[in-house]
């Protein structure tokens, strides 16, 4: 079900499994709040869809910053063959774009726009699974800038991440919009910029 919250309609809702490109996992994180702040579990090895020792093991962690409407390369994807990403957002607001480009995956050409941070509230947060092969990037949305974590399957292999342009895909949302990092920012209520 795409998310119709305010004018934020181009969104997935990652509690509805049935819309998210295949293999994808957006697992629901418990947030723990007390009068001292909260404590939240990022990622466990009893959570079987998102570790698994021979399958999707755990080979480092990283977190990046990233200032208010930046997208971490505003007119191409990432990808990667080998490694799984495991982004989670737990401070400020991303936009999580996926397109799978797989062949045969029965998903193919499905274009998924996730919400994950701060605005979605302690009900809202979610470890989000990127399978190999299947095209991201994310943006900062809001005021703020947003902390992402991520947990990959792999150590950091630099043959391994591939960019490819938007204009080479083509990606479009459910009713056929091409998709961009302005079309969100429009959304979102944020300054457009053109891409260099």
């Amino acid at each position: 079900m795409v998310r119709a919250s305010r004018d934020r309609s181009v969104y997935t809702d990652p509690g509805d499994g049935d819309e998210l490109i295949a293999n994808v996992v957006a697992r629901p994180l418990r947030v723990n709040r007390d009068p001292r702040g909260i404590l939240v579990e990022t990622l466990r090895a009893d959570w079987r869809d998102c570790y698994d020792a021979a399958e999707r093991p755990f080979a480092q962690s990283y977190y990046s910053l990233t200032e208010p409407w930046i997208a971490r390369d505003e007119d191409r994807w990432h990808v990667h063959a080998r490694q799984e990403d495991r982004f989670v957002v737990p401070a400020g607001d991303v936009a999580l774009a996926l397109h799978d480009v797989r062949d045969g995956s029965p998903t193919r050409g499905r274009l998924n726009l996730i919400r994950l941070g701060d605005s979605n509230g302690d009900n809202g947060q979610y470890l989000v699974v990127i399978p190999c092969g299947v095209l991201h990037g994310f943006m900062v949305v809001g005021p703020k800038a947003a902390l992402l974590l991520n947990y990959p399957t792999r150590l950091y292999d630099p043959a391994d991440e591939g960019r490819v342009p938007f204009a080479e895909v083509a990606a479009r949302l459910p009713d056929g919009t091409l998709f961009s990092w302005d079309l969100v920012r429009q959304v979102e209520g944020g300054a457009v910029m053109t891409a260099s």
